[in-house]
């Protein structure tokens, strides 16, 4: 069990305004005095090591192989060791800042830095300290002049920046200490989303179920001659989206368009206004209302993501209420303006039906929902009445367990804050734990 940190009883004025106060017995000192910049040659032999913004360092293919961007002549490179402490020039503000586990080469965007003095300097604790001043804004600050805002961090910033100095010892057992609460706190969030991802699994197979049968597993069954689709209560009819509705494709706008707020704009929502199923604010950017008026949403409507680099993407959708009334829409989503249940239209394309039909759509560049194949899609449904019912049994259900996953994630929330504000408090002083 990990030791329970208290508090160090003599405390004395760092100088530093981001750091505050720290143990009487530790000592401040500028980077460049505790490190030395290395740029080691490389080898033929040495594989690529890529910094990740969740502060692990390693080698490329031990985390995953695509999604990276790849230089034809890998001009700069550097040699980097296991041990070094690798700052990304360019992601250092959203984390990318940890120690090597494995030998290799990296991109000259990278600083690395082995110790001055290996007897007054534990990298470990030092990559915990740099990136928790990274994550909490503190690069970002450094910004001045024409540099005002800009995230770089590279060595001319490094060097300069003032540090805690604890005892060897001390650093040492700050980063083993963290080492193990952390990782107690990273298994118990793992657990939590293993078990949220088990909940969105049931929900899924609820709405394909739903969607696909009905509420009478007793109903005769028919072929309904589509092929993804297969066997449907033999009662429900078979319809196209043109049939039932109109795809509207949403509005194209340039960087000039966009304005500073809703005072002198209209929101224009994006794939990124659809998290788990629901209306997010959180992304917001408004476009001139003239622009904006070409595509306005109303009650009812049922927009969906219909272009994206991600298939996982592609049919995202939210039915659209009060709140987003009046907004506008992007080139890359679609709005179906419908003449039946929207919330059933909205289930179906959250279901294995859709998902059945993604080869129509996708390709090794983009993947795109386009209008024709849209309204050419086959949708069974129910009657009236039944579909009603259908609605309101996939709302209570879905509703139920989109409840579980948001306390799961409240959960998870806290506990990385927990995460965070314990490696804070330990690496700058405020507790102790020796």
């Amino acid at each position: 069990m990990a030791k329970i940190p208290y508090r160090y009883e003599n405390l004395k004025d760092s100088g530093i305004k981001w750091l505050g106060n720290i143990p009487v017995h530790w000592n401040v000192e500028r980077a460049k005095s505790l490190f030395r910049r290395m740029q080691r040659p490389i080898s033929d032999s040495d594989d690529i090591v890529t910094v990740f913004r969740d502060g692990e360092v390693t080698l490329r293919k031990n985390r995953r192989t695509s999604g990276f961007t790849n230089s034809f002549k890998e001009i700069g490179y550097q040699g980097i060791r296991k041990g070094d402490l690798v700052i990304h020039a360019m992601d250092a503000f959203a984390g990318a800042i940890g120690v090597s586990d494995s030998d290799g080469k990296g991109t000259p965007v990278y600083s690395v830095y082995t110790p001055e003095d290996p007897t007054r300097v534990h990298i470990p604790y030092y990559g915990l300290l740099v990136r928790e001043m990274a994550i909490s804004g503190f690069v970002l600050s450094l910004g001045k002049g024409i540099r005002e805002r800009s995230s770089e961090f590279r060595h001319k910033e490094f060097a300069p920046l003032e540090l805690p100095v604890p005892p060897l010892a001390e650093q040492q057992a700050i980063a083993d200490y963290l080492d193990a609460r952390t990782a107690q706190i990273d298994r118990k969030i793992e657990l939590l989303r293993q078990k949220a991802e088990k909940y969105r699994q049931l929900k899924q197979s609820i709405i394909n179920e739903t969607v696909t049968r009905g509420l009478d597993p007793s109903a005769p069954m028919k072929d309904s001659g589509v092929a993804w689709i297969g066997q449907v209560p033999a009662h429900w009819a078979l319809r196209r989206i043109k049939d039932i509705g109109r795809s509207i494709i949403g509005v194209t706008y340039t960087p000039e368009d966009i304005v500073e707020n809703e005072s002198v704009g209209t929101l224009v929502l994006r794939a990124s206004n659809i998290q788990d199923d629901k209306l997010s604010m959180d992304d917001s950017v408004y476009i001139r209302s003239e622009i904006a008026d070409q595509r306005t949403l109303r009650k009812n409507d049922v927009l969906i993501c219909s272009r994206s680099g991600s298939r996982t993407l592609i049919g995202k959708n939210i039915v659209i209420d009060e709140r987003a009334e009046g907004c506008s829409f992007g080139a890359f989503m679609t709005v179906l303006r419908l003449k039946v249940s929207s919330k059933f239209i909205s289930y179906y394309l959250k279901s294995s039906l859709f998902e059945s039909q993604s080869g129509s759509f996708g390709s090794s560049t983009i993947n795109q929902l386009t209008v024709t194949t849209l309204n050419n899609m086959f949708v069974p449904m129910p009657p009236n009445q039944e579909l009603d019912a259908v609605v309101a049994y996939l709302d209570m259900k879905t509703g139920g367990i989109d409840n579980l996953i948001e306390m799961i994630e409240t959960q998870i929330e806290k506990l990385q804050e927990l995460r965070k504000a314990l490696i804070n408090d330990v690496v700058t002083g405020k507790l102790r734990v020796v």
